[in-house]
């Protein structure tokens, strides 16, 4: 117990054991805070008696969640980050859908499209349906499909809502050969 408080500032020391409630930590670039936060979490799991499955720490980028998994392995010991949520917001997000998605009916195989392949895949689908890319461009027809997903339209839902719109109903085509 001694090495996980060892090292730290006042400020430093009070973060990490400040275990009941939220705490919020502000510091400039290199001041410690991934310092403060591994340390925590070590905190947590060797005094508090906090399961490794019961922590959630989310950061920016891959690089730092792999710092701070590093980190904590060296201050924990053993393999205690293999049971921790500790990732991007995106890598979580996908582990959480990964492990509970067929709770809502879809499979958990599922693959998740960049930016290009959305495109790749639109202008496939215009072709396909020999619809001319210059009046619908990928770019539109992604925009629009984006719209009716943040409507929770399906395509046939988003085909009926076209109610006889050339332009939605084309793109209501696309959107449904697109989902398939």
């Amino acid at each position: 117990m001694q090495n996980i408080l060892e090292g730290l500032n006042d400020k430093q020391y009070e973060a990490v054991i400040n275990t009941e409630g939220p705490s919020l930590v502000i510091a400039g670039a290199g001041s410690g805070k991934t310092k403060v936060l591994t340390h925590k979490i070590s905190y947590l799991i060797n005094e508090k008696n906090v399961k490794p499955w019961n922590i959630l720490a989310i950061t920016f980028t891959n690089k730092a969640a792999n710092e701070m998994k590093q980190r904590i392995e060296n201050l924990v010991g053993g393999q205690a980050t293999n049971d921790m949520w500790i990732g991007t917001f995106h890598s979580i997000c996908v582990r959480i859908l990964r492990k509970f998605i067929d709770r809502i009916g879809f499979d958990s195989s599922f693959i998740i499209f960049d930016a290009s392949d959305q495109k790749s895949l639109v202008k496939q689908c215009l072709k396909e349906l020999n619809i001319d890319d210059k009046i619908f461009t990928d770019r539109g027809v992604l925009s629009e499909i984006s719209n009716a997903k943040n409507e929770m339209l399906t395509p046939v839902q988003y085909a009926v809502k076209a109610n006889g719109e050339y332009r939605k109903e084309t793109i209501a085509k696309v959107y449904s050969l697109y989902q398939s």
